[in-house]
């Protein structure tokens, strides 16, 4: 159990535990900008002692959300909001992370609760982008090809979501490469049918994920770490699969990217997936035997033996839970109770922390702002 509440070293970042609040999109912005409900819902989280809390996958650019209510990152005006949730996680001794996503076709659809059919640009919605001029299944738009100068234009975008968002004041980076938004179509022949050098080969497929890897780099200071969410497979027969993720990893690895969150699938209708508690945990697993990088582990993992065991076991270097952190914000400190391991409590609540629980201290960074 110790190895859950242990500190992990990545680049100059530090965590202070194992256990990471996964990327949740909420669908409650106006133009692309954080409020309330965002610092709320993050802040909570770091209240909670998660050691690293990402935001929902955040768009680069407008055409790049997956409903109009998303997160966004595409104009400067962003950033202020967005630095005060990062001020509060870090005062709470969290680490503040950032994913930046473009949705490529699944974008320009509603909240959930509002239903699944495409918004069309009548009614508030976009003509959305992709690889290939293939809709995701007929009840969404179908999407424009893009030509070589968008693509080249979108990696400029991604490169500018890194430079407001290190400005923002975060300190992990996660590129969203997973569940069929754009450079995951762009990765998967069922999506990519391109004859360019953007599709076709392995080679070709991974072009715009090194390409966005080598242009985040170059605004991303080499101290702080990035990640990338991928779709280890498609669950479906001639789709992306676990090797040729082994081999995208391989790719990327070289170019800075220091760990793999590997979740899987959602780039088609009618995947054939098999679910179950820690279903993608063999994925993190096999990416990190096969290539040496770290991973992190996410998908169904609810229990506190189910984290403890995955990292015992070295299946991943990081759990990433999303719908437990959604019934219980402060996920970590209970289960430090629960546990009997030594956590920081917040000051505020250490009336109801076990006796002679240490007082959380925030970072050095949000100290010198508070002072």
């Amino acid at each position: 159990m110790e190895l859950m509440f242990s500190p992990l070293v990545i680049r100059s970042i530090t965590l202070p535990n194992r256990i990471a609040v996964s990327p949740m999109c909420q669908y409650s912005s106006r133009d692309g900008f954080a409020h309330d409900w965002h610092l709320v819902h993050l802040g909570s989280r770091a209240v909670g002692g998660a050691g690293l809390v990402f935001t929902e996958a955040t768009a680069v650019s407008p055409e790049g959300r997956i409903s109009p209510d998303d997160l966004g990152i595409w104009k400067d005006e962003h950033i202020e909001f967005l630095s005060r949730i990062v001020s509060f996680v870090k005062s709470q001794g969290s680490v503040p992370g950032m994913q930046i996503a473009h949705s490529g076709r699944k974008g320009s659809t509603p909240a959930p609760w509002l239903g699944s059919n495409a918004i069309p640009p009548a009614d508030g919605g976009w003509i959305p982008v992709a690889p290939s001029a293939r809709a995701f299944s007929p009840h969404y738009n179908m999407p424009r090809e893009l030509s070589s100068d968008e693509i080249a234009a979108l990696v400029k975008a991604f490169a500018q979501a890194a430079r407001r968002a290190l400005e923002a004041g975060f300190e992990v980076l996660e590129l969203h490469a997973a569940h069929g938004y754009l450079i995951h179509e762009f990765l998967s022949p069922l999506s990519n049918v391109r004859a360019d050098c953007y599709g076709g080969s392995l080679e070709n497929r991974t072009r715009l994920a090194r390409e966005v890897v080598t242009a985040v780099r170059r605004e991303w200071p080499e101290r702080l770490p990035l990640f990338i969410r991928i779709s280890a497979t498609d669950w479906k027969e001639g789709g992306w699969d676990l090797q040729q993720s082994i081999e995208l990893v391989k790719q990327l690895a070289p170019l800075g990217v220091d760990l793999v969150d590997s979740s899987s699938g959602a780039l088609v209708p009618d995947q054939q997936i098999t679910l179950g508690p820690g279903f993608q945990v063999p994925f993190a697993e096999g990416i990190r035997r096969a290539t040496g990088v770290m991973t992190g582990a996410v998908g169904l993992i609810e229990t506190r033996e189910q984290v403890a065991e995955i990292l015992a076991r070295g299946q991943a270097d990081i759990v990433l839970m999303a719908r437990e952190f959604l019934r219980e914000p402060y996920w970590p400190l209970s289960a430090a109770r629960e546990l009997k391991q030594e956590m920081s409590w917040p000051k505020q609540y250490l009336r109801a922390a076990p006796p002679n629980a240490p007082q959380r201290k925030p970072s050095g960074a949000a100290r010198a702002k508070a002072t």
